[in-house]
């Protein structure tokens, strides 16, 4: 081995920030650098746990020789001005041999114009900037790893590649706004890493990426590079023909559903968890089959705890592995699309957990949340409130939306808990909080990121869903930005949920006290475009599961479950239904379990999931029952006066008003026949849903199949019908000649 001539020009204090991890421009001092004067190439670099090292040419092995005490070593090269291509070789204190090539001869990609977008919090692609993106530079494969971490005091990579080593990789400050990067030749997919942060005060803490495509399966959380290539698409007609989708005129029946408890495979690993592509063909089969449209995921976004819901998001970018790589989940979406399926994700804007290898306290300082105390937490969730007034934290969740559409095909969002976003004093006491500029309770900065958010999705991507989970009555929810809206698709209307959840729970003996509850909802169900849910929050924590909120015995039960089915499908608003529902599982759901498929052995369940399956069709075929969702032209009461009897009426009309379809809803168990209702229209009313029907568990009273308009006024309407309710029952008819006009009055 060649001896090297000692070549030490470097200051005490660079020696200095380098070893002690300080330096925020070590490209400066590391590497290999050409002094012209003496005709020679100066290579220095720090190997913080090395007892031997050199560098090893293509001709050539040179010692490094220490040139501090905190482990930085220099080499010269000899009678050249041109660096030649080297790698650099260590053995640890453990007997381990490490070689690389020099990170430090490499350029940094990040522009003026990134860093320009970023700033002001308009990079909708940031995700193909910041993070880790494999690149060829100088000739070399390798990674480029950018970061933003605008008040620390010095950055670092530490991975597999460097036995993670904190600071022996120290990354480069590109930007006054606190862009760092580093470029690692010689690494590839699959490989580990994470951002050793320096603080002010001194502290090391080691941060995933926040933009990491991958996540290293729980407990161990490191990001894991993935340039996520692989997988071929085969969805563009899919994704040509939402383009196009008038989405107000379309049915949306949604089956939300947690995949970690949907069901379990023990032979596949010790917790149980089916891969994504498993999951894709038994989900798009089932959810097919009950009829529905869309399915709408738990948050898939990586998140510490099994047992949790998932909306404590700690990787924003990376599908969770818990079901496999980013491909199997691409696997998944495409093949929900090739079957007809459409795909919404729950998305957590709102909130992010404490822990420490996350987006808390990322720089040392409140970087993604606020640092004012009495905004930047929720008590109710102990978590911390994202800083929706800092430009940098806008683009980091609006890109991320863009992202998920972008690489993933997702053809929607369901926004979790806008309300704990829209007001300052969200489950805050009195002093827990401060009013805004204005004296009120209003988030101003929430509000504008959440119009900017919408915006932006519809514009980039046209047809894409966003629905609001908002339970409160902010106004515009559903209203485009341009008029003060938020600009939402949909908003959850929770006040439906609850109204209607009480009203069933009661015994009919006393509904006749709680008409308005059923009835009150059509009072505003114009004022927003809304979705009616029967969500994952309505079955768990002593709430009771759907069937078990029903009142009455078990036959009891069933009615009127399905008699709240009946509800649902008629009433104007798309619709949303958790995995539990339609299978009328006894137990609540259970995070840490699955599914009680089981009870689909019972005849009870098996008849009322027959009942779903055939009403859930039916709304999907009947253009009267989706086509004038948000109008109040598309309803009209027939009947919502008879509290004494609790029985109800409404029709349904298409856009066209060639198709009229009637349900009539017997809220009590006994039979009623010769039941006058008033109808807008003449002609045979062919009953095509008796839920009292025998094959749904039912009594078997009917009308024969139809019933025939008489020109008989009642009430406000030219004709009349007579009609026999069966017991705890919903009835749908359909008139037979749709080409005559609706009479809306007489």
């Amino acid at each position: 081995m060649k001896k090297k001539r000692r070549f030490n020009h470097v200051s005490k204090t660079d020696i200095n920030k380098i070893s002690t991890f300080e330096h925020q421009y070590p490209i400066d001092i590391l590497g290999a650098k050409v002094d012209k004067k003496i005709h020679s190439v100066r290579i220095i670099t720090f190997l913080p746990k090395a007892i031997n090292a050199y560098i090893k040419t293509k001709h050539v092995s040179i010692q490094l020789d220490r040139i501090s005490t905190g482990n930085i070593y220099s080499a010269v090269i000899e009678n050249t001005d041109i660096v030649p291509e080297y790698t650099i070789h260590f053995e640890d204190e453990d007997g381990n041999e490490f070689a690389f090539h020099d990170p430090y001869n490499f350029p940094i990609e990040f522009s003026d114009y990134d860093e320009h977008l970023f700033a002001e919090g308009n990079h909708n692609r940031i995700y193909e900037k910041l993070g880790a993106h494999k690149r060829k530079i100088l000739g070399k494969q390798g990674v480029m790893f950018t970061l933003w971490a605008p008040n620390a005091k010095a950055v670092a990579l530490a991975g597999e590649f460097n036995s993670w080593t904190p600071g022996m990789f120290p990354m480069q400050k590109l930007t006054a706004n606190g862009i760092w990067g580093l470029f690692i030749p010689g690494i590839n997919d699959g490989v580990q890493y994470k951002f050793a942060v320096k603080d002010n005060h001194g502290n090391i803490v080691m941060k995933t990426d926040p933009f990491a495509f991958e996540s290293e399966l729980r407990p161990s959380n490191a990001s894991i590079i993935s340039s996520l290539n692989g997988f071929k698409w085969t969805d563009k007609k899919w994704i040509n023909k939402r383009k196009k989708t008038i989405k107000y005129k379309t049915p949306i029946s949604i089956y939300e559903l947690h995949l970690g408890t949907w069901k379990k495979d023990f032979g596949a690993n010790e917790w149980g968890f089916k891969n994504y592509r498993d999951l894709a063909h038994e989900i798009v089969e089932y959810v097919n089959l009950m009829g529905y449209t869309h399915i709408e995921l738990l948050p898939v976004m990586e998140h510490p705890l099994d047992n949790s819901w998932g909306y404590q998001v700690v990787n924003y970018y990376a599908p969770s592995s818990r079901y496999g790589t980013p491909q199997d989940f691409m696997y998944f979406v495409n093949h929900c699309h090739l079957n007809g399926i459409g795909v919404i994700l729950d998305w957590v804007p709102g909130h992010f957990p404490t822990d420490a290898h996350g987006l808390a306290k990322f720089d040392g300082t409140a970087q993604f949340e606020y640092s004012n105390p009495l905004k930047s937490y929720h008590k109710d969730w102990g978590t911390l409130i994202f800083d929706y007034g800092k430009n940098e934290v806008r683009n980091f969740l609006i890109a991320n939306a863009l992202f998920w559409i972008d690489k993933y095909h997702i053809d929607g969002l369901r926004v979790d808990a806008v309300a704990s976003m829209l007001y300052l004093d969200y489950s805050k006491n009195d002093g827990e909080w401060e009013p805004n500029i204005y004296g009120g309770n209003e988030n101003l900065e929430a509000i504008e990121f959440l119009k900017r958010l919408n915006d932006t999705v519809h514009r980039e991507f046209p047809g894409i869903l966003t629905i609001a989970e908002e339970s409160t009555s902010w106004h515009g929810i559903t209203k485009p930005s341009y008029t003060g809206g938020l600009g939402f698709d949909m908003k959850w209307n929770m006040g439906w949920m609850h109204d209607t959840l009480f009203y069933f729970s009661q015994d009919p003996v006393y509904r006749k006290f709680h008409h308005n509850k059923i009835t009150f909802s059509l009072w505003y169900s114009f004022n927003e475009d809304y979705l009616l849910p029967l969500s994952h929050d309505e079955v768990v924590h002593g709430k009771k599961s759907l069937i078990d909120k029903m009142s009455g015995d078990l036959w009891q039960r069933f009615a009127n479950l399905k008699l709240l089915y009946g509800m649902m499908f008629g009433h104007p608003g798309k619709k949303l239904n958790f995995m539990t529902n339609d299978i009328a599982q006894y137990l609540e759901w259970n995070s840490n379990g699955e599914l009680n498929w089981d009870v689909l052995e019972i005849e009870h369940n098996k008849k009322f999931n027959l009942f779903f399956r055939d009403i859930a069709h039916l709304y999907r075929k009947q253009p009267a029952l989706f086509e004038v969702d948000f109008k109040s032209n598309g309803f009209r009461w027939l009947d919502f006066k008879d509290a004494d009897n609790s029985v109800l009426a409404f029709a349904r009309f298409s856009a066209d008003n060639k198709e009229t379809i009637i349900f009539t809803f017997n809220m009590t168990p006994v039979i009623r026949t010769n039941y006058v209702f008033g109808v807008p229209q003449k002609g045979i009313y062919r009953e095509i849903l008796n839920s009292d029907a025998v094959e749904y568990g039912g009594s078997g009273v009917g009308n024969l199949g139809e019933i025939i308009a008489e020109e008989i006024p009642h009430q406000d309407f030219l004709y009349s019908i007579k009609v026999t309710l069966p017991p705890l029952a919903v009835n749908v008819f359909k008139l037979d000649n749709p080409n005559d006009p609706v009479e809306l009055s007489s």
